[in-house]
C-alpha cells in the first residue's frame, strides 16, 4: 500500500490519489516510468518523479522516519505491511491520568515476543531505549493523548520519530468506536478469562497491592492483563490496515490489480 501511495506528494489529496488509479498509475513505479500524467505540468511531473525517487530511496534504506514526515497522520497506517518486520505494540499502565502520575508498567510486543518492563524493576530509560531504537512504526489505541506522551515525558527521547498508527482513531473511521475492550468484543477477540473484565481501575489496584504487600500474584495479573493489551492491538491493526485500504480504493472505478 506505501508503494501506491501518493498522498505522501505535496498538494497530492486522496481525490487526486484515486484519479492516478483509475489512469493505471498504480505505483511509483507506474508513475516514474510514465511520461505523462494527465492535469499534471511537465515540470510538476518532474518534481514528483523526484520526490517519488526519495521516497523509494528511504523505503530501501528502511528509513520509515522519512515516511512519518510526509504522510499525515491519518494516512500513516499505509506503512504497516512495509515495516511490519519491526513494528512495536505499545500499551502502558499508570496510576492516573496526568503527567506526575507515574507509569507502573509498559509493554511492547513485537509480533513475537512481549517486553515487559515494571516501575521499580527493569522500566527505566536504558531498557526503554534500548527496545523502542530498533522500531520502524508503532501501534498504540489512544497513545496519541496518553501513552507516548507520558512515556516522553518521564523517559525523553525514548519514543523514536517514526510512523505512529492510533487505533483509536483508525477504527473510528471503520464505525468501530469506544474503549479497546469494547472494540475487543464486538469484533469477537478474546482475552483470558483471569483478564478479560479488567479495567484500568483494577490495574492501579493490582499495582497498589504490589507495592505496599509485595504481593506477587497482583504483579503477574498487571503484567497478563497489559501483555493481552499490547498483543491484541496486532490483530486490530491487522483489520484496519485491510479495511482502510480496501476503503480507500471503494472510490476508484475498479480495484487496482498490483496493490498491496
Amino acid at each position: 500500500m506505501l508503494t501506491s501511495s501518493f498522498v505522501l506528494l505535496d498538494g497530492i489529496g486522496p481525490k487526486r490519489e484515486s484519479t492516478f488509479w483509475r489512469q493505471g498509475l498504480e505505483t511509483w513505479d507506474d508513475f516514474i516510468e510514465e511520461p505523462k500524467a494527465r492535469g499534471i505540468s511537465e515540470a510538476r511531473k518532474v518534481q514528483m518523479d523526484s520526490q517519488l525517487v526519495t521516497a523509494q530511496e528511504r523505503l530501501r534504506d528502511g528509513d520509515s522516519s522519512f515516511f512519518a514526515n510526509h504522510l499525515a497522520q491519518r494516512d500513516q497506517w499505509r506503512c504497516l505491511r512495509e515495516f511490519g518486520r519491526s513494528v512495536a505494540f505499545v500499551d502502558i499502565e499508570t496510576t492516573g491520568v496526568s503527567f506526575r502520575s507515574p507509569i507502573t508498567v509498559v509493554g511492547v510486543y513485537d509480533g513475537a515476543r512481549m517486553h515487559t518492563m515494571v516501575r521499580g524493576i527493569n522500566l527505566n530509560h536504558e531498557n526503554l531505549a534500548a527496545i523502542l531504537s530498533s522500531v520502524s512504526v508503532i501501534v498504540t489505541f489512544n497513545g496519541s493523548s496518553f501513552d507516548l506522551p507520558m512515556i516522553e515525558y518521564n523517559f525523553p527521547g525514548t519514543v523514536p520519530k517514526v510512523p505512529h498508527v492510533d487505533l483509536k482513531h483508525a477504527l473510528r473511521r471503520l464505525g468501530l468506536s469506544g474503549g479497546l475492550k469494547v472494540i475487543e468484543r464486538e469484533m469477537g477477540i478474546e482475552r483470558d478469562h483471569r483478564v478479560e473484565y479488567m479495567t484500568g481501575q483494577d490495574a492501579v489496584y493490582l499495582w497498589r497491592l504490589w507495592e505496599k504487600q509485595a504481593k506477587k500474584n497482583a504483579l503477574d495479573l498487571l503484567t497478563e492483563y497489559n501483555a493481552a493489551d499490547c498483543m491484541n492491538l496486532k490483530t486490530l491493526a491487522d483489520f484496519a490496515y485491510r479495511s482502510l485500504k480496501m476503503r480507500s480504493f471503494d472510490k476508484a472505478v475498479s480495484y487496482p490489480s498490483r496493490i498491496e
